[in-house]
């Protein structure tokens, strides 16, 4: 145990004294000083010396730094306790001469001592510690822009940006420099603060390997890329983030100038707080503002004659999307013919696919160009529209979502920089029942060998699937044969 005692107590008729007690201080022998690193900057009057003491000793560790010359004279002694770090004066080397650095650890149960480490000052010059001025973030975006500064005259620094958030590690980046004073700092998260530092390295420097036959063989001063010492945190609070993607957006036409607009919001992702509203713009002074706290938007407008375009944007706490040009063109070509559509097993999805005509080709010198698909349905009889954009790359969706015995008009269109492309259309059920109920009959004609009946279709809602076929059941009222005669 690191530290325990033992009390010797005499007991008394009235109280209890103590006589006598020890401390009792447990512990380890110290383990080989390693990893010996020394660093001094330029302008520093010290030369700053680093190593790993191993595992915890519990009890009051020395440490006895000496630095001796070439031929074994000891030219400098200093002492410290329980510490993995010194600062040894630096006017006591020669600055192109090398020495030899050996740090011996010793406490009561033992001592260590380290590999000699040679120790030239003109290959451990780092550059100086550089600063941090301001730190900005860019108009519409959370990259920061560092800017900071040092007093070392080499032009041959490379900045490096360490950076964290409460309770994290450091994340180490190499970063795009703006200029020589400037880096900038991205792929950072919204309304969070963060704590950056720079440092500086050399980046012409190359490792040399040194041969020292008078020492005993060891780690060297020039066995280390040469970098500064990370500077001073400075914290900033990156900014909320705008929309950076335009809306997915479709219409449907109710007359020639009343147009339904639909859109989707944006991805929480992709910006931070809240959408206030959705603008929709449609010419340069008309502008109308809706709001709409749904999965799946919509709003009727009326487009004047004069306008072949209108766009829609999401207004967020921290700035707007990009605006989203809705279609409305038809391009008077034939688009891609749906095939037959394949239900899932579960009665929930249907997947679909198509293919374009053999005969159409897409330009590649200025022509017409595809820029998606756009696959909607509604239930029949019509109610609400649903509607998902593809990539102009697939041929293929899935359809999800769907109720079991609701029949639903597919439409397939394409999206050129003509414009919409003719529909290309299916009714589909995701999993055909049993239907509700049987038509309604009506007697028409009653004669001795022949009647005619007349029969009502089914409502859709009732039908719950593709009627395919009618049984008419016969029975004679003074027959007791329970069972009747069908034919279809």
């Amino acid at each position: 145990m690191p530290q325990s005692f033992v009390v010797c107590k005499l007991r008394g008729v009235q109280s209890t004294k103590i006589v006598t007690g020890l401390d009792l201080h447990g512990g380890l022998p110290p383990d080989k000083p390693e990893d010996i690193i020394c660093e001094v900057t330029r302008s520093s009057d010290f030369i700053g010396c680093l190593w790993k003491s191993g595992q915890k000793t519990y009890l009051p560790t020395t440490y006895n730094i000496s630095v001796n010359r070439e031929n074994g004279t000891q030219i400098y002694l200093d002492q410290i306790q329980n510490a993995e770090e010194i600062k040894i004066p630096r006017g006591i080397v020669d600055k192109t001469k090398k020495y030899q650095l050996i740090i011996t650890a010793y406490n009561h149960f033992g001592v260590s001592q380290s590999n000699p480490f040679i120790l030239c000052v003109k290959e451990i010059v780092i550059p100086e510690t550089p600063h941090i001025t301001n730190v900005e973030f860019e108009n519409g975006s959370i990259s920061a822009v560092l800017q900071w500064k040092t007093t070392d005259l080499s032009v041959h620094l490379k900045p490096y940006v360490r950076l964290c958030t409460y309770n994290s590690s450091w994340d180490v980046r190499e970063e795009t420099e703006l200029s020589d004073t400037l880096i900038r700092v991205g792929d950072l998260t919204p309304l969070t603060e963060y704590e950056f530092q720079v440092r500086t390295c050399n980046s012409t420097f190359r490792v040399n390997h040194i041969t020292v036959p008078s020492f005993t063989p060891g780690p060297t001063s020039s066995q280390r890329l040469p970098c500064s010492k990370w500077s001073s945190s400075v914290l900033a609070r990156t900014p909320g983030k705008g929309p950076s993607q335009r809306l997915s957006v479709w219409r449907v036409f109710n007359s020639q100038q009343n147009v339904t607009v639909f859109w989707k919001p944006p991805p929480p992702q992709d910006y931070s707080g809240e959408v206030k509203q959705y603008n929709i713009f449609l010419a340069s002074d008309q502008i109308k503002e809706v709001t709409c706290r749904e999965a799946s938007c919509h709003s009727s407008v009326l487009v004047p004659a004069a306008v072949q375009t209108l766009s829609i944007s999401a207004v967020t706490s921290y700035g707007s999307s990009p605006p989203a040009d809705v279609p409305l063109r038809h391009s008077g070509e034939v688009g891609p013919v749906l095939r037959q559509p394949a239900p899932a097993a579960n009665g929930s999805a249907v997947y679909v696919s198509w293919s374009w005509p053999q005969t159409k080709s897409w330009s590649t010198s200025g022509g017409e160009v595809l820029l998606h698909y756009v696959v909607q349905w509604r239930s029949v009889p019509a109610t609400k529209l649903w509607w998902q954009e593809v990539e102009k790359n697939q041929n293929s969706t899935s359809i999800t979502g769907l109720t079991a015995g609701v029949r639903y008009n597919v439409s397939l269109f394409a999206v050129t920089t003509r414009g919409v492309t003719a529909p290309s259309s299916v009714l589909i059920y995701s999993k055909e029942q049993k239907p509700a109920s049987g038509p309604n009959l009506t007697v028409l004609l009653h004669e001795a060998k022949r009647i005619q009946i007349l029969w009502d279709e089914l409502p859709v809602n009732q039908q719950r699937g593709f009627i395919t076929s009618y049984t008419l059941y016969i029975q004679t009222l003074d027959s007791s044969n329970q069972a009747l005669r069908g034919e279809q």
